[in-house]
């Protein structure tokens, strides 16, 4: 497919801002009626499921060498870790505070990627990464004296993701983006099963009423295709075209957490979220900015073409 259509892949990629919190609003309806462990091993199942034919219609490869397998298996321990702690943090709060606390992701990401892959970092990125945290805190607090210690678990989120996206950075130019999704989703099905099947009372319970499990099927299915139009955006426009688009994850939690729950951030917290996605933007903005200089001076520093003859 070809890279070169951004009003498709902005599209795309809108859809996946649009999906993705529904999604989430979803595993908040059913997260006091079905255990933990079993929700999460339902999505990871849901997204097998669906993703598992889709390879074997396409053709698409999924049999990886020994050493991409053992990188696509951390990845899948920290997507299942960071699923665990967004369906543990929606039981107990509010929509849009979960995903705004999350979102301190990337500044988190481009921190580990400074300390561990030696990318380049400038101060006013540090910077824009201490407002950020800022923000965070901003929306901590009130959610905090509200919850507890529980309104740190989207802090885990944003720890596990940032671990997640690292991973699949180093593996994203080796594999095929569905067919890791599919192979990623099944290690996740066999390693969840046993924790179901032998684990304490009350890890696997299916009393629920038949409407819930209809809940979980959308919450699965749009968990998929979110992540798959996600992957197909990043196809048709570059991803610091499309980075941007992703706070928009935040207004669309908003407002889903006030038609369904009738949950809208109080004013520090709406401050807070103002001020976190004023700093990711920046972020995002001066990588941009950054990756276009060092395009410039590699184009100035390369030798002139030979003369026609």
């Amino acid at each position: 497919m070809s890279r070169d259509n951004p009003p498709l892949g902005i599209l795309l990629m809108l859809g996946f801002c649009a999906l993705a919190p529904f999604g989430d609003a979803l595993a908040k309806i059913v997260g006091d009626r079905v255990p933990l462990v079993q929700l999460v091993f339902l999505r990871f199942a849901i997204q097998a499921a669906i993703l598992a034919p889709l390879v074997a219609a396409s053709g698409r490869d999924w049999r990886y060498p020994r050493g991409v397998m053992a990188r696509i298996a951390l990845r899948t321990v920290f997507h299942i870790a960071g699923i665990g702690f967004m369906f543990s943090a929606l039981r107990v709060l509010p929509l849009a505070d979960a995903i705004a606390i999350a979102f301190v992701m990337p500044f988190i990401l481009l921190l580990l990627g400074w300390l561990l892959l030696g990318e380049e970092v400038g101060p006013r990125r540090i910077a824009a990464c201490a407002v950020g945290f800022a923000g965070v805190l901003m929306v901590i607090r009130p959610a905090f004296q509200e919850v507890g210690a529980a309104a740190l678990l989207p802090l885990g989120v944003a720890v596990t993701f940032a671990a997640f996206m690292l991973t699949t950075r180093t593996i994203a130019r080796e594999v095929d983006p569905v067919g890791m999704q599919a192979v990623s989703a099944g290690m996740a099905v066999v390693a969840l099963a046993p924790v179901l099947i032998f684990g304490p009372p009350g890890t696997l319970d299916w009393s629920a009423p038949t409407g819930v499990w209809g809940i979980v099927l959308a919450m699965g299915l749009l968990g998929t295709v979110g992540h798959l139009l996600m992957t197909w955006s990043l196809r048709f426009a570059p991803g610091a075209t499309l980075a941007p688009m992703q706070y928009l994850e935040i207004p669309f939690a908003t407002f889903y957490g006030w038609a369904l729950f009738g949950d809208l951030p109080d004013g520090m917290a709406a401050a807070g979220i103002a001020v976190t996605m004023a700093a990711g933007l920046y972020v995002i903005l001066r990588e941009r900015a950054t990756s276009r200089a060092a395009r410039q001076v590699r184009a100035a520093t390369l030798p002139p073409p030979p003369p026609a003859e």
